[in-house]
């Protein structure tokens, strides 16, 4: 898990230094704010090109657990990394990568263990001939 999440940030940081690259070798140089508002507002339409059609079909297939796991885990990584960099910044603990880690490990083991639970329920609601799900 930490070498996937370690190269992800390598991979963002070369795309980073490319766009920087490529800014500081056209005329008309954006500041850094407009490359913000350009890039990060593309890549958001991209994303939601790509998803929507998959996130479309999970909901027609009656896969709403795979929707909402997408979306908590990405409000997940997003906590992890902001409470790390808020301990850096404002020095109210120590700034670690593997707290990132273990808190998307931890999301994980809880959520396997929620969809066991889940699993448990659903199996014995068919076993007694219920349609609840």
């Amino acid at each position: 898990m930490q070498s996937l999440l370690y190269s992800i940030v390598m991979l963002i940081s070369r795309i980073h230094t490319y766009f920087l690259s490529w800014n500081d070798s056209i005329e008309n140089s954006f500041t850094d704010k407009e490359l913000h508002f350009i890039i990060i507002g593309l890549f958001g339409v991209a994303l939601i090109l790509a998803l929507h059609p998959l996130f479309l079909w999970l909901a027609k297939t009656g896969h709403t657990m795979v929707i909402s796991f997408f979306y908590v885990f990405t409000v997940i990584l997003v906590i992890t990394f902001a409470i790390e960099i808020g301990q850096g910044y404002y020095g109210t603990g120590i700034m670690e990568f593997d707290d990132v880690i273990y808190g998307i490990s931890g999301f994980f083991v809880f959520f396997a263990i929620f969809l066991t639970i889940r699993g448990i329920i659903h199996l014995i609601a068919r076993l007694a001939g219920s349609k609840d799900e």
